[in-house]
């Protein structure tokens, strides 16, 4: 569902990505594990089209994004690392103006924001402005928004930034089961603990891939935390 081949980017003299290449598969929950500066948040800008690479290919649900970018954003659900929720209004009108972007309305949007919302466990709470709901709800309504176009591939960029341990635990929770249920996640993090031993991982260090493989492959027994300092010479 996602496959990027053959990145690279550059901030003029400095490279953030180097010939960066992976997969992430359908039912999936896909870590992208790096320390701060890794190059995490520029490989999202360019598969969510804020920056462009004449170098390398990105593909979503079969869609090339530099040939067909509209196709391939519309595929896609993304929650980035800074909050993009209006405080101001309640959790159902923020969907519903998302879903106004996506020309959903009426019915349909009716339909889709309540199922989004349900499977985030905030159908109770639409009626509630933003601004009156705490951390890890306000992402819980981003995720559900990321939902209601009924996209292919999700994508979360650091997510839980912010957040204690309970409200990470349960966002972490519940996008395991949107994976489960079928959905390609790509999960960007610096936390090994939001990582299962059945996760796929691509660790990605200083701009380049070091590692990719199932969580509990690539530690050989030995625990996440310890792998990926040692990986990434104690960076975090």
């Amino acid at each position: 569902m996602l496959t990027v081949s053959d990145l690279s980017f550059s901030y003029g003299a400095r490279q953030a990505l180097d010939a960066v290449s992976f997969s992430a598969e359908p039912g999936r929950f896909t870590a992208l594990l790096g320390p701060n500066g890794a190059g995490k948040s520029t490989l999202f800008a360019l598969m969510t089209r804020l920056f462009t690479s004449s170098v390398g290919r990105i593909s979503i649900a079969g869609h090339d994004m530099a040939a067909a970018p509209r196709a391939a954003l519309a595929k896609m659900g993304v929650v980035f690392q800074q909050p993009t929720l209006d405080l101001d209004l309640t959790v159902r009108q923020n969907l519903v103006y998302f879903a106004a972007l996506h020309g959903l309305s009426g019915k349909d949007a009716e339909t889709r924001i309540a199922a989004a919302l349900d499977r985030l466990s905030m159908l109770e709470r639409a009626g509630e402005k933003v601004r009156a709901l705490n951390g890890g709800h306000r992402r819980r309504t981003e995720i559900a928004r990321a939902l209601v176009h009924d996209p292919a591939v999700l994508l979360c960029d650091e997510p839980t930034v912010g957040l204690d341990a309970q409200a990470r635990s349960a966002i972490t929770d519940h996008v395991h089961d949107l994976a489960a249920d079928g959905l390609t996640v790509l999960w960007a993090t610096h936390l090994t603990d939001e990582v299962r031993p059945l996760d796929d991982v691509i660790l990605l260090h200083r701009g380049r891939i070091r590692a990719r493989g199932r969580a509990e492959t690539l530690t050989e027994g030995s625990p996440l935390k310890d792998w990926f300092l040692a990986a990434t010479e104690g960076e975090t």
